[in-house]
């Protein structure tokens, strides 16, 4: 059987650590709709297909910590 990456509680823990200027607004859009108002900010999301999805969209300014 695979071994599970997520956490028990099902959250995904999301770090903003690249600065928006310079790209589209949608994605400065995407980049707020999370939650997320700072550099190197912390969000804790729901683990869904959603939010994954969201996530893949500007993986160049997002990273998911473990």
């Amino acid at each position: 059987m695979a071994k599970k990456t997520e956490k028990a509680d099902g959250r995904l823990t999301i770090q903003y650590y690249r600065s928006m200027i310079g790209y589209a607004k949608d994605q400065k859009a995407i980049v707020k709709s999370l939650g997320i108002t700072k550099l190197n900010q912390k969000v804790s999301l729901p683990d869904s297909p959603a939010t994954r999805g969201i996530v893949a969209k500007i993986p160049h300014l997002l990273r998911i910590v473990e």
